[in-house]
């Protein structure tokens, strides 16, 4: 028998709870001190991890300080330092046309609006919801890998479009808990509920989760394929 969306909402709401016990310190992994730079931090985290952007942004910030720096960066020279995140050669073109499009249409500002933001280069709604919801303080639902995988594994939603992933999710989990929750369920699915090989028998959703089982059981064994906050520091 298919499970009613009331039901549905309510062990999300039972799921999330335990999430927000889990993770009650959640913030975003990108190291920045103001929009500007978490916008760029969140360019360069495409098919790169948030460690390795944290080790070259303090380079990149010390050398570009305002949207107008990078507005009128030298292209080799950003991609030269960039060049270890991957993709740096479309990453240093989006972050050069992002800028210069802020100073153009936005007067040097980061714009606060989902619509205004994927406007940019480089920048889509997945980096949008990271913007707005870390930097401004706006809800939003942050669908990368981590956050599709596991609404899939916990029943959520079967939909592989991370657009309607978003707008399912939206159903189910109150508005301003979205940021958070985009950052509990990307949290847990680095630290247990891997893509390969889930730490079902270490994961506080155990009894939760209609996908227990399909990762490891056995404790012990579980509790090794855990991640720490330092793997990802």
């Amino acid at each position: 028998m298919a499970e009613s969306f009331v039901a549905k909402k309510k062990r999300a709401g039972a799921i999330y709870r335990v999430l927000s016990k889990s993770y009650p310190d959640v913030k975003c992994e990108l190291d920045f001190n103001n929009p500007l730079q978490l916008l760029i931090a969140t360019v360069l985290s495409a098919q790169c991890t948030d460690k390795r952007v944290n080790s070259v942004t303090p380079a990149l910030f010390k050398k570009y300080r305002k949207v107008e720096d990078f507005a009128g960066a030298n292209l080799s020279e950003l991609q030269r330092i960039i060049k270890s995140t991957g993709f740096f050669r479309a990453k240093a073109r989006s972050i050069k046309g992002l800028a210069n499009k802020i100073v153009k249409d936005y007067k040097g500002q980061v714009p606060e609006t989902l619509d205004e933001l994927v406007t940019l280069p480089g920048v889509g709604r997945k980096t949008a919801n990271v913007v707005l919801g870390h930097a401004f303080d706006i809800p939003g639902l942050t669908v990368d890998t981590h956050f599709g995988r596991l609404v899939r594994r916990f029943g959520w939603s079967k939909e592989m479009d991370p657009v309607k992933v978003e707008f399912a999710i939206m159903k189910l989990i109150p508005e301003k808990e979205w940021t958070n929750l985009s950052q509990r369920l990307i949290w847990h699915g680095r630290r247990v509920c891997h893509s390969r090989k889930p730490a079902c028998g270490a994961c506080p959703l155990a009894k939760l989760c209609p996908s227990y089982g399909i990762g490891e059981v056995d404790l012990a064994r579980a509790k090794a394929l855990l991640k720490s906050d330092k793997d990802f520091r």
